[in-house]
């Protein structure tokens, strides 16, 4: 037992970032605004990944659902505008909570959900985070339980532009792994070169971020000039009609605004981990308000863009852009090749910066919330990055796949990832229900770090049932329509609302959490506000 006391205390960290944030105020407090322009340039370029009917983490095949539901090309791109906007106001509420108070979403949180409540909704962020670190990686070519990942497939096109003889590397694997040698040895090669970026501070990440939102969006741009140059022009998607009309027409406009919102659901709830080191309130509010929408639509532009000049080339749209760089490695000069492999660098620095701001930081982050003792961001950071490797989507095997562009995945495994996103609107909800109606914007940092049983946020045993009994409920009203997906007969208006799931889980949630606060106004909210308000801590 000595023994083990004693090996525990050689691997606790130094400092438990529980107890303490002033040390974080002074020393940390390095983003300026352009460092978030930055950020959210760098994140719009991300690679897509589509899993099922939902979109996650992708901006270059947004507009692709869009258009195979009957929009034409200018109404998608003015739903990704709309719906990314939104998006940026909801990133700018819950990035204000961190950039005012310098808090990350782990701690925020106990504000609303209780100093051990808390946990939950810091559990469920770090098992997505885990999750999307390695789902993060689609392939642009699948088999039943195959999933390369997207760095991996960058990493590949970038070898056999270099050696045309790595396309022919022979497959030493059973077939049952579901992976080949050469996929194998792409994506543990850039897994491997992607490690020493989960070291960087989170302050000082920023500058990688300045790397990649000047090299990845050149490199997007030469590509969607070859490409419409190899076209001769920009094809007849811009001359397509939309196929749907009236209600129907004005249905899909609001499903295509939803889905565009939804994307942002884990990115919302992490926004915090970044916003807490802005250098004033004001760095993380304009700059993320403005870019976000000009940015993520410029990339979904991008999509289109390639999607008609493939069509022009090779007679089908490829929305993927790694299946069209990949096609066009196929008989290419020197020239053509080199041209190839920088374009391939720029995606594949593109998904290393989308997994940092996305994953590895805010998964790091939770980690440390939960195993203060332990576990610092840092640590959290590469544990998720190893966790990553055992989380393997291809091994919740089924007989029922869901197939998308040759793309065969697992039923179950798409069923457990919209389960998790519906898990996560409510959270929102609820947070920011607490921070702006009922709180006023005004909490008290130090009650944040403390455990005292008498204190504002610690509730019953922990936990606040009124956040609990509003996440239920705004989990509840889309549970009809999931139970849908998983086989069972529903009506169609429970489908209308599970398409607008994120809106029907933040209103709902929101609503009954402040409805909760106000018929027990005698709870130890109004003593938190006279100490916030004496303190000079309120800020909205």
């Amino acid at each position: 037992m000595i023994q083990l006391a004693d090996l525990l205390n050689k691997i606790s960290v130094t400092t438990d970032a529980r107890l303490s944030n002033a040390q974080f105020e002074i020393q940390f407090r390095q983003w300026k605004g352009f460092n978030f322009v930055f950020y959210w340039t760098a994140d719009s370029l991300n690679l897509p990944i589509r899993i099922g009917d939902d979109w996650e983490q992708n901006t270059w095949m947004i507009s692709s659902a869009m258009l195979e539901n009957g929009l034409s090309w200018w109404q998608s791109w003015i739903c990704v505008w709309i719906g990314n906007s939104i998006a940026a106001c909801f990133v700018c509420l819950m990035g204000r909570i961190g950039a005012v108070y310098h808090i990350p979403f782990a701690v925020a949180n106990r504000a609303s959900f209780g100093v051990w409540g808390s946990f939950w909704p810091v559990a469920t962020r770090c098992a997505m985070a885990i999750i999307w670190y390695s789902v993060q990686k689609t392939p642009w070519k699948l088999t039943y339980s195959l999933l390369i990942e997207l760095e991996g497939e960058c990493v590949t096109i970038m070898l056999e532009a270099i050696w045309s003889k790595y396309a022919d590397v022979p497959n030493a694997l059973p077939t049952k792994s579901g992976v080949t040698t050469k996929s194998f040895a792409s994506f543990f090669l850039f897994w491997l070169l992607s490690l020493p970026a989960l070291w960087i501070p989170v302050h000082k990440v920023r500058h990688l971020f300045t790397i990649k939102s000047i090299y990845s969006p050149a490199a997007a741009i030469g590509f969607v000039i070859w490409a419409t140059n190899r076209a001769g022009g920009v094809g007849t998607v811009f001359k397509r009609p939309s196929t749907v009309h009236g209600g129907t027409l004005a249905w899909v406009i609001i499903k295509s605004i939803m889905q565009t919102l939804s994307n942002f659901t884990a990115l919302i709830i992490n926004i915090p981990d970044f916003a807490r080191y802005a250098k004033t309130p004001e760095s993380a509010l304009w700059t993320q308000l403005i870019t976000i929408p000009i940015s993520f639509a410029i990339t979904s532009l991008f999509g289109i863009l390639l999607s008609t000049a493939s069509t022009a080339i090779y007679g089908q749209p490829m929305w993927n852009p790694l299946t069209l760089l990949h096609e066009f490695l196929k008989d290419a000069s020197s020239a053509e090749r080199l041209g190839v492999f920088l374009i391939a660098l720029g995606l594949a620095l593109a998904q290393l910066g989308t997994n940092v701001a996305a994953n590895s930081v805010s998964g790091g982050t939770n980690m440390a919330a939960l195993l203060p003792r332990f576990i610092n961001i840092r640590r959290g950071s590469y544990i998720c990055a190893a966790l990553s490797l055992a989380v393997c989507p291809s091994s919740h095997k089924s007989n029922e796949c869901i197939i998308v562009e040759n793309n065969l995945f697992p039923a179950e495994f798409n069923i457990f990832l919209t389960a998790l996103s519906t898990f996560l609107c409510p959270i929102i909800g609820v947070i920011i229900s607490d921070y702006y109606l009922v709180r006023g914007g005004c909490l008290d940092v130090k009650e944040l770090y403390s455990a005292r049983k008498s204190g504002p946020y610690y509730g019953i045993y922990g936990v606040s049932w009124r956040a609990y009994l509003a996440y239920i409920l705004g989990i509840s009203i889309n549970i009809p329509d999931f139970a849908g997906i998983i086989g069972a007969n529903v009506p169609s208006g429970a489908q209308r609302i599970y398409d607008v799931n994120f809106i029907s889980g933040f209103i709902v949630s929101m609503g009954i959490y402040w409805i909760l606060a106000r018929i027990q106004r005698a709870f130890s909210i109004s003593d938190d506000l006279n100490r916030a308000q004496n303190n000079q801590i309120c800020s909205v």
